[in-house]
């Protein structure tokens, strides 16, 4: 082995490691600030437009929530670095299983099949969701 190959094994091997640690940087994931009641409004009306909201609950750690709007539940959620905008029947939403403070809403879909929103208590009164 002559000096010219060291070099360039040592080079190659510094911009390997270089793009490495390029590509485990770009993994991590941003931390999204909580969701508050105006922001999960915002966000689901870009989604959503044109569809009121009668009523919303707001994840207890802000990291998701679940607008009623007419027949339909309006589910927002954190998914990887984003919050993730799904809707299903007011009726599944409303049956399904809360345990442990964590209600957990089948979305039926390859990309999302799940969320979890950490609620007070689930499902709402009907007073509530009216």
């Amino acid at each position: 082995m002559d000096k010219a190959f060291l070099i360039q094994l040592a080079g190659s091997a510094a911009a390997v490691m270089a793009l490495v640690a390029l590509a485990a940087w770009a993994k991590i994931a941003k931390p999204l600030t909580p969701l508050d009641d105006a922001r999960a409004r915002r966000l689901l009306a870009q989604e959503f437009p044109g569809k009121p909201l009668e009523r919303i609950w707001v994840a207890t750690d802000g990291r998701g929530a679940v607008a009623r709007s007419g027949a339909s539940a309006l589910v927002l959620f954190e998914l990887g670095d984003a919050y993730v905008a799904r809707h299903v029947p007011w009726a599944q939403a409303v049956s399904s299983s809360f345990r442990d403070g964590v209600v957990k809403i089948d979305l039926s879909d390859v990309a999302a099949p799940m969320a979890r929103i950490a609620l007070d208590r689930w499902p709402p009164t009907p007073r509530e969701a009216a």
